[in-house]
């Protein structure tokens, strides 16, 4: 059976043909459908999320020396999170087969940054295996559980957004089972302590010399011998872009397998072409090594480390060729930035805090970094997932000390309040910080696709949970002023920031409603009811003071000519937002 399927969607086929028992995640574009898709085999896989990406880690790891096979899958900077077990893991080495898929993103579409996770391959010495398109996806996943188990080791398994998302023809097999392998202690391989570290260290550098023996031998690296006038050394989607620019007049040596590179093959490739091209995304691993090696090649000096790689890019920075596009006519451009949703419960929020005076907003990751966007300009920092509460804190430390009179506002979303928020604000409490922490809770992990989280009240397989109260929580750890609000009730907003303004210490306001594209769960229903009777302008009340635009609601529009705001009946939810902030009362709702 063959089907028309991303690349996630081919590792999670993999992961079931594999027979892999265990799988965790945090989700995170562009890797999040890929344990949405493993999830659906709830008969042979027990798939979850986790709070973070370095619990996703730890949990397969247990389950792997528990003796079955398992997976871990995360975006390139969740890898980040996961750095500090899989650093020992590449010492202690597995019992049953583990692969961590790390999802790259050259191009930052929806990350804060390009980082090549290569690298974590070699900081970390285990293995990496790079698949360039959905078959190759799901077939090298097959292949390295089987490396894993046979040298010991995690297997790194690095995507990009192309090959992630993009969709090819993929044939079925049926599913391996694999038996558990029975579990013996064995405190010499896996408690990490000083003296077990020491003796492991030799035999991961043993290994690595296998693996560089096994690189030159796998499949997973093939030769395709073309004219040996030009020789095109490439790896994962770089060598579909390569292939769709030089076709079948250069020769190839396809990296599947790549790291350790296979340098005697590599030696071999080279003696037999005039000249060698490394095409490679994002960065110059291939190239640096065999640089490294003084075999001459051409790489990173003519194609850019900056950007996704594309076959325009390869045509105009090799071939010195250049399609001629369409150019676009600038005034029929409309410029479309990305904006909270209509209906979105955080822009009640952002447009409260908005009007607030003398206040540093240290934001997260997340829907509401677009709080940053015009027109609410109510976010000035994000760094990474859980930053927030603890950038803030040491913000106002600083203030404090040097006597600048400034309020501190931390925002933070359930979801990522979850994965790291909760340690800063231990942080916040432990060390009296004198912040308002924000947590907007919109029962939902929105910004991917709306995964479940420990907050939701269910699993990724749809089972019922327990939910985490954060007002509870957050007294627990110490937080003695707190406050539960509506968002989309502005005074509601502007006295709970008033209070926490006013008061001297640590405190934290949880904005509670449901992501304006949730599917209402039975308990939501219970709790928030659902919207209704849409907003609309009373034209004859307008006064064209444009107002309500200053919400950023997608669904208001105004008209210069006329000086009118207008609602589109299509958009508007009935948040009731912008009625709340006209001054004149001229919005309205239907039917009143």
């Amino acid at each position: 059976m063959k089907k028309f399927i991303t690349g996630n969607e081919a590792v999670a086929r993999g992961a079931y043909e594999a027979g892999v028992t265990y799988a965790s995640a945090y989700p995170g574009t562009p890797s999040t459908e890929i344990l949405e898709n493993i999830g659906k085999y709830k008969e042979d896989i027990v798939a979850e999320w986790a709070p973070n990406e370095k619990v996703a880690l730890e949990s397969v790891i247990g389950a792997s020396i528990a003796g079955v096979r398992t997976l871990a899958a995360m975006k390139h900077v969740g890898v980040n999170v996961a750095a500090d077990p899989l650093f020992t893991l590449g010492y202690t080495g597995v019992t049953g087969g583990l692969v961590l898929v790390s999802a790259d993103d050259p191009g930052c579409h929806s990350s804060q940054n390009e980082q090549d996770n290569r690298y974590y391959a070699k900081f970390a010495k285990i293995p990496c295996i790079e698949p360039s398109d959905s078959q190759e996806s799901k077939d090298f996943v097959k292949e390295a559980f089987e490396i894993s188990e046979r040298f010991d080791t995690a297997v790194l398994f690095r995507m990009t957004t192309r090959v992630c998302h993009s969709k090819s023809l993929v044939e079925f097999s049926d599913r391996k089972e694999v038996e558990i392998v029975q579990y013996e202690k064995n405190p010499r391989k896996y408690i990490s302590a000083p003296a077990n570290a020491r003796l492991r260290h030799p035999i991961v550098e043993d290994r690595l010399v296998e693996l560089e023996k096994f690189s030159n031998e796998t499949k997973l690296n093939k030769i395709e011998w073309n004219d040996k006038k030009i020789g095109v050394i490439t790896s994962g989607i770089a060598y579909t872009y390569a292939r769709e620019v030089f076709g079948d007049e250069v020769s190839y040596l396809k990296i599947g397998f790549s790291y350790p590179l296979p340098m005697e093959k590599i030696k071999d490739f080279r003696e037999q072409v005039e000249t060698l091209y490394i095409i490679e995304e994002l960065e110059p691993f291939i190239e640096e090594q065999l640089k490294a090696q003084g075999i001459e090649c051409i790489g990173k000096d003519k194609i850019s480390n900056i950007g996704e790689l594309n076959p325009d890019i390869l045509e105009k920075s090799l071939l010195n060729k250049e399609k001629e596009l369409y150019e676009a006519v600038e005034e029929d451009v409309i410029s479309r930035p990305p904006t909270l949703c209509a209906g979105c419960p955080h822009r009640g929020f952002f447009y409260g805090l908005s009007k607030k005076k003398n206040v540093m907003i240290t934001g997260d990751i997340g829907c509401y970094t677009l709080g940053a966007s015009e027109p609410l300009n109510a976010t000035d920092t994000v760094i990474c997932m859980g930053a927030s509460i603890s950038m803030g804190h040491g913000a106002s430390k600083a203030f404090e000390k040097h006597g600048v009179d400034k309020r501190i506002v931390s925002v933070i979303g359930d979801s990522t309040f979850f994965h790291t928020g909760i340690n800063s604000l231990i942080d916040v409490a432990y060390n009296r910080g004198n912040t308002v922490s924000v947590i907007l809770d919109n029962r939902v992990t929105a910004m991917t696709g709306h995964q479940e989280n420990p907050g939701s009240g269910y699993t990724l397989q749809e089972d019922k949970a327990n939910s985490i109260d954060i007002e509870k929580l957050c007294s627990a750890i110490g937080i003695e002023h707190i406050k539960t609000i509506n968002p989309l009730m502005l005074d509601q907003v502007d006295s709970a920031l008033e209070e926490a303004f006013n008061y001297d210490g640590p405190s934290v306001i949880i904005t509670r409603w449901p992501c304006a594209l949730k599917k209402y769960s039975k308990e939501d229903t219970e709790e928030f009811g659902s919207l209704s009777d849409k907003c609309y302008v009373d034209i004859e009340t307008c006064r064209g003071c444009r107002v309500c635009t200053k919400t950023g609601c997608p669904s208001i529009s105004f008209d210069k000519e006329k000086k009118k705001a207008n609602i589109n009946p299509n958009m508007c939810v009935g948040c009731t937002v912008c009625l709340q902030a006209c001054p004149f009362d001229a919005i309205k709702k239907v039917g009143e």
